[in-house]
């Protein structure tokens, strides 16, 4: 166990998105999501649903503010503007760590299955809902102001 870091996140998780660089992106999607067919690197987080993975992720990654949007969901088939509740608790997620001037963007289903074939990594979740699939990319650390001695 770490001090400070959401138990969601374990030491593969960590990895990857230690490892991700400006630009990469992740993919967290639920348990129907065809992420081994579709991903290069899968890490499963089975014990949470796709809103508490985001919320844990949130915690140590920063999102792009060059790319927009950064922050990209699966659209509902059939009814493109239709806002399934995981989707509409992935903005409470962001208002909650502070990111809600984020624009959510939303792709179909092939566009989205597209871009998350060239995420970095796709993080699996045990979503049973439909349509819990999002996708961040990655922002720039700033580096922390000096400390004074």
């Amino acid at each position: 166990m770490l001090i400070g870091i959401d138990p969601l996140l374990g030491p593969d998780l960590l990895h990857a998105l230690a490892s991700m660089g400006h630009g990469d992106e992740l993919a967290i999607v639920d348990a129907n999501f065809p992420a081994v067919s579709v991903g290069q690197r899968v890490v499963e987080v089975r014990g949470a649903n796709s809103p508490a993975a985001l919320r844990a992720v949130l915690t140590v990654f920063p999102i792009d503010t060059v790319v927009v949007p950064a922050v990209v969901t699966m659209e509902v088939v059939g009814d493109p503007a239709a806002v399934p509740p995981p989707v509409a608790e992935f903005a409470g997620a962001m208002s909650d760590r502070g990111l809600g001037e984020y624009e959510i963007g939303h792709l179909d289903r092939d566009a989205f299955y597209a871009r998350a074939r060239g995420a970095f990594v796709i993080v699996r979740t045990g979503e049973p809902r439909a349509y819990g699939n999002v996708l961040l990319v990655k922002g720039v650390v700033n580096p922390a102001p000096p400390r004074e001695s």
